[in-house]
């Protein structure tokens, strides 16, 4: 065998000693690391912030769901089911047959710009739909209490949380559909309410999720 087809066996023997050792440090010991630091110190969020109930996880903290009522015969979009706290509405989403909860197909905004007449038109039905919602015997939803996130979706369509303002418009709606104390509805909201994130970033919220959770739990303590 000539030198120069021992060389070429030599940088063919080399080359694939270092793919090996790559693969296994890139491919294998790597993942195993990061996947073991990400479950040791941050293991909410590395199993996607899942939220449990009754031993069973029902969704997640940082995704919306939907509280509907199902589909009447000929109907094209479902009614709320307002025994529930409603989250923003979610024209972002699209729509599965595999979970009706999650509404997860499509995610984004409407990208229509503030002048555009279907949105104005859609924030004028939204309003109106959530004073008549949550104005029940006694107390009377008037326009200025309605907050933007009420009539709003968010840019991703998949925002899990709702403002205090707008939590506390549903408490006496709440409260009428499920034979509940008002001043039981009231606190599961504030007991609910996080404030700014470091007590600076972002605005004070209620994960709707997680607040509707406690109210079945109100429920069937009641």
């Amino acid at each position: 065998m000539n030198n120069s087809a021992i060389n070429t066996a030599r940088l063919l023997w080399a080359g694939l000693r270092a793919l090996l050792v790559l693969t296994l440090v890139t491919g294998v010991v790597y993942p195993l690391v990061v996947t073991g630091i990400a479950q040791g110190l941050f293991n909410d969020k590395a199993n996607g912030s899942e939220i449990k109930a009754d031993g069973k996880v029902v969704g997640s903290s940082l995704i919306g769901q939907a509280y509907n009522l199902p589909l009447k015969k000929g109907q094209e979009t479902p009614e709320p089911d307002l025994k529930w706290f409603q989250g923003r509405p979610q024209n972002g989403l699209g729509t599965n047959s595999v979970n009706t909860q999650y509404k997860l197909i499509l995610s984004g905004a409407t990208n229509r710009s503030g002048d555009n007449a279907d949105l104005i038109e859609w924030v004028k039905d939204a309003k109106a739909a959530v004073i008549k919602d949550n104005s029940v015997a006694g107390y009377t939803v008037k326009p200025s209490d309605v907050p933007a996130d009420a009539v709003t979706s968010s840019g991703s369509g998949l925002d899990p949380d709702i403002s205090p303002r707008y939590a506390q418009i549903q408490v006496h709606r709440i409260a009428d559909k499920n034979g509940l104390p008002v001043a039981e509805v009231d606190k599961l909201v504030k007991d609910h309410t996080e404030g700014r994130t470091l007590g600076f970033m972002g605005e004070p919220r209620v994960n709707v999720l997680e607040l509707n959770i406690a109210l079945k739990e109100l429920i069937k303590g009641n």
